[in-house]
Parts: C-alpha cells; structure tokens; sequence
C-alpha cells in the first residue's frame, strides 16, 4: 500500500504532487527546487547555493520518511545551463563522501520558478 510523505522542514509542493511516496520499502521523491521552506525564496541565484538547497529538502523529506540520505539508490538531476555541471557536481558530492547514488543529469530548457537545478531521488527504506 502507498504511503504519502510530507515534512514542512521542505517545500510545500507546487502541483498536484507529493514530496514523496513509499511503497514495499523504496521512497520516491519528488523533485525538489531550490527553496528554503521557511521564506519561500531561493537562497540565492548561486548553482552551489541552489544546490545545497535542494540536497537540504531532499534530506527532510528522506529523514520523513525512516531514512538517511546514504540509503539514496539514484538521483536525476536537472540543469538549465550545463555549465553549472562541475560546481552543482562539487556540491552534491560533499553530501556523498563514499558510495554515491546512482544518478543522470539533463540540461533543460527550464524549470518551474525560473530554478537553474532539480534533484528528485529513488531511496531504501
């Protein structure tokens, strides 16, 4: 059976979506957008700073649910300009210190609020 995840330490959702669901141990969270659940904003227009805001809502959802951000099995990650590839690349690694996630990442051209990143995650529960 399906079960919804929501935390207010992350954003609220900003469609007909939620942050996460789980089923038969495996979370699926949705992509998160750089916003800083408690003004509503981006931190700043910074990849790097766009990035640990993502990675940030990404963990409070995961800790939601049961779980750690070592127990993510694969990541998409989505780029408007890939030259923000190597230092989204050094920030989302500083949150995997030994056995990153699988993952992908596509250049896009745009995401929702005019954010430049998106990370959605597949995790273990």
């Amino acid at each position: 059976m399906k079960k919804i995840v929501n935390t207010d330490k992350a954003p609220a959702a900003i469609g007909p979506y939620s942050q996460a669901t789980a089923h038969n141990g495996t979370l699926y969270v949705s992509g998160q957008l750089p916003i800083d659940p408690a003004t509503g904003e981006f931190p700043s227009t910074d990849i790097q700073a766009q990035t640990h805001q993502v990675m940030k809502n990404l963990a409070a959802i995961i800790e939601a649910a049961g779980s750690k951000m070592e127990n993510i099995l694969k990541c998409t990650i989505l780029l408007t300009d890939m030259a923000h590839f190597a230092p989204m690349n050094e920030t989302y690694a500083s949150y995997f210190p030994a056995g990153p996630p699988a993952r992908i990442c596509y250049q896009v051209c745009a995401l929702p609020k005019g954010a430049i990143v998106e990370i959605d995650a597949i995790v273990a529960v």
